[in-house]
This record gives C-alpha cells, structure tokens and sequence, in this order.
C-alpha cells in the first residue's frame, strides 16, 4: 500500500514539474540592469508609479476605471470642438464622427463635417477632415461639394489644441505618488 503512494507521488512530481515548466510566471527571463535603479528605495517607487505594485491594508482603494472614449484626449477634442452640430454617429470604435447637414440659420447654405480617426497619437496626420458644402438654388436645386481650404485647417488645429491640453491634464491626473516608506 505504501509502495504505491510512493509510486503515485514519484509519478506525479515530474509530470508537476513538466506543466509548470510551461508557465510565463516562473521562465527565465533575461534583465538588463541599467532598466533597474541600483536603490530599493527608487525600484519600489518606480514600480509603483508604473503601477506595477500594489498596497496593503487599504492605502489607496482604488477600483478599475473604465473611461474609454472619455479618456481618448483626441476624440474628446473633436466632440468638443463640433459641439454645436447635431451627430448622425459617433462610433468610437470604428474611428468616425458624422455630422448632420447644419445651416446656421441660413437658408440655401449648409455644412457637413466628417472626422476620421487615423492613430490614437496626437498629432497633425492623425485626423482625416472633410467638410461638404451644400447650395440650394431656388426651386431645390442642391449642389454638393467638399471644401477643402481654411476650414479644414481650422477645425485641425482647434482639435490638436485642445487634445493636447487634455493629453496633459489626463497624464496629470494619472501620475501616482509613492507614499509608503521602505525599511
């Protein structure tokens, strides 16, 4: 009887050994020590500014925050920015915001605007712009056309403005500080 425990936990052990040598956790991983502060002191706030520590007894209880769209500083901006047209979609996840034709009060003239979203980065080829234009003649003759001078630009350089003033807020309000002390 006790031969085959014995037998049991011989056999056991390397088949433990050969599915844990599978796992990511407990590989060699080669480090390159100038990526590491020689300190404890800075390691530690290190990972934790990098978010990769964590606290005990309830330090900062902090649960996930799920912002999506609302912390993409470039797609706030462009909401922000044709705040005062009405939206045929907004799809965040496609990457387009669609306007609906706007006359401003006009009445044979209005406007449409499409942005596209390029790449998430903020800068100046990461938005496609167009804007229609559309003419009314007299009995409802409409002519369509895209506009491609001042305001295209405009509308560029507002959105990255203030992409830019969210993108700095957003990393401010990110920053972690370390507040426990290493002994």
């Amino acid at each position: 009887m006790r031969k085959i425990h014995k037998f049991k936990a011989f056999l056991l052990i390397p088949v433990l050994l050969f599915f844990l040598n599978s796992c990511e956790a407990i590989k060699y991983r080669p480090v390159d020590a100038k990526e590491y502060p020689p300190d404890p002191a800075e390691r530690v706030r290190k990972n934790i500014e990098e978010g990769k520590g964590f606290r005990l007894m309830g330090r900062q209880n902090k649960g996930g925050v799920f912002d999506f769209a609302s912390s993409n500083p470039l797609w706030r901006a462009s909401l922000d920015t044709i705040n005062f047209l009405p939206l045929i979609s907004a799809n965040y996840s496609g990457g387009i915001i669609i306007s609906d034709w706007y006359s401003g009060g006009s009445q044979n003239e209005s406007i449409k605007i499409t942005i596209r979203f390029l790449t998430n980065e903020i800068r100046a080829d990461a938005l496609e712009i167009k804007v229609f234009q559309k003419k009314c003649g007299i009995q409802s003759n409409c002519t369509i056309s895209e506009n491609k001078g001042q305001i295209v630009k405009e509308l560029k350089k507002n959105i990255l403005k203030k992409a830019a003033v969210y993108e700095k807020e957003l990393k401010n309000k990110n920053k972690k500080s370390y507040l426990g002390k290493i002994r």
